[in-house]
């Protein structure tokens, strides 16, 4: 277990800000998501749209989880950041609290994996699998998407998994690395 497992007063302002920030980025996604909607739906594509947008909505998660480096901070920064995105307008209303809970539960399976030891690409890894699998699974119940073609399915979870790995892995990795090199974590 991390040796700098408890929170202090520090920890609860960053996962606040990243609570915050991440909620006006997820009310913006919204717009994107909407966008890619009506461009897909002529080709019989629009389902597509959830899956090329959830790397912006998993964000918050493996971001706080990365650079807080205390178990439960991937759960909270994306839950907070659904919380954020529900105050501040967000389509889905009140539902998206339920949505962020399970996005971050998926996310803070991916860490619970490394027993909180190892924050390096491995991690990031297991947190983009544990959550495109937990966030696909509620979205073959929440969403329908049980009705469609093995193939269609396929071709989703693909292309989820590569929106959760380049948004949730590599830019998330990118930023704590940006933040360490000037010293704004220190470890």
């Amino acid at each position: 277990m991390n040796q700098r497992a408890r929170w202090h007063v520090r920890d609860i302002i960053l996962l606040a800000l990243i609570g915050i920030l991440f909620g006006v980025i997820f009310l913006g996604t919204n717009f994107i998501y909407d966008g890619l909607t009506v461009a897909l739906t002529p080709v019989g594509l629009a389902p597509l749209a959830n899956d090329i947008s959830m790397g912006l909505w998993i964000m918050a998660g493996p971001l706080a989880g990365f650079m807080l480096r205390i178990p439960g901070a991937g759960f909270l920064g994306e839950f907070l950041a659904a919380v954020g995105e529900m105050f501040f307008g967000g389509q889905w209303g009140a539902s998206t609290m339920i949505s962020g809970a399970i996005q971050g539960v998926a996310i803070e399976l991916g860490f619970t994996l490394t027993g909180y030891r190892f924050y390096n690409w491995i991690t990031l890894l297991l947190t983009t699998l544990t959550s495109t699998v937990g966030t696909f699974a509620w979205d073959m119940f929440r969403n329908g998407y049980a009705a469609f073609s093995p193939k269609m399915l396929f071709l989703l979870l693909v292309v989820r998994f590569i929106s959760i790995f380049f948004f949730g892995g590599i830019l998330v990795k990118l930023i704590t690395s940006l933040l360490e090199r000037s010293h704004v974590l220190h470890r």
